[in-house]
């Protein structure tokens, strides 16, 4: 990563670094990674190379630090909301899709470190990918700058813009995590627990393709299912949870049916052969 893009990164984030090598690190993923380490071994005749990290563990201390400083924000700015409320808005503030947007603005594909395999497919702009570097910045943050910097950023960048566009004052707040939201729909209606089951993996390792089916058994009535794609299983149930739970909100609680094949989008339908 090129000293004037480490400056235009640290700009956008408002933030110099005492240790920019963590902000590079954050930028690298596994990919880039281990193509180096292939490239200094083959190049080393002592059969020999340094590791080179990535922003694998970077991303999962990332995760904690945006839920405790959006938690905290949440906390202190609205006290009289009950703990539901509190949970669903903290959900949407640090799901996958707000995040998504969020990395989007703050342009971090272009400075992201990624193997040329996954410039190919396009990994620059993959949804996970640019999550999970965004993650592995405020890691990056708060390991170089401490709490307050990391927390002023999450709150300043990623809570208080969103916070602005909604209408707090209501329970209506967009359903991020599908998979929680359809489990307490079913518990509300006495119904049992849905199934998700993998039916189809498929496309090589850097570009896989998942197929998950839902399955929720309904007493005496034939069983919910929905069935999707994706490029990670936990975003083909996240999107099979959807069309469920948005088939069964449409009804009144006391019927329930199966969703048709002509109600899923084209590239969710099951196939002849499935």
């Amino acid at each position: 990563m090129k000293s004037q893009e480490i400056t235009a990164l640290q700009d956008v984030l408002g933030h110099a670094f005492q240790r920019p090598e963590l902000l590079e690190q954050a930028l690298t993923h596994s990919s880039q990674a281990r193509e180096i380490e292939a490239n200094n071994l083959a190049a080393n005749s002592s059969g020999n190379a340094a590791f080179i990290g990535d922003n694998e563990m970077l991303e999962f201390l990332g995760d904690a630090v945006l839920g405790l400083a959006t938690s905290e924000t949440l906390f202190q700015r609205f006290p009289a909301f009950h703990e539901g409320h509190l949970s669903k808005l903290r959900a949407h503030l640090v799901g996958q899709r707000h995040l998504l947007r969020v990395a989007e603005q703050l342009e971090i594909g272009h400075y992201m470190r990624i193997g040329r395999g996954e410039e190919k497919s396009g990994g620059r702009r993959k949804a996970s990918l640019l999550v999970d570097a965004l993650e592995a910045v405020l890691a990056a943050l708060y390991l170089d700058g401490g709490w307050p910097v990391a927390r002023d950023f999450i709150v300043r960048v990623i809570v208080e813009p969103e916070l602005a566009q909604m209408n707090l004052e209501t329970s209506d707040i967009p359903v991020m995590d599908f998979k929680s939201a359809l489990q307490e729909t079913l518990q509300a209606r006495g119904g049992p627990q849905p199934v998700y089951v993998l039916v189809k993996e498929e496309g090589p390792e850097h570009k896989k393709l998942f197929t998950v089916e839902i399955r929720v058994p309904l007493p005496e009535m034939e069983q919910c299912v929905g069935r999707a794609q994706g490029a990670t299983k936990k975003r083909a149930e996240q999107d099979a949870a959807r069309q469920v739970l948005e088939h069964l909100t449409a009804l009144p609680e006391s019927r329930h049916s199966k969703v048709k094949d002509d109600e899923l989008e084209p590239t969710q339908r099951p196939s002849p052969a499935s």
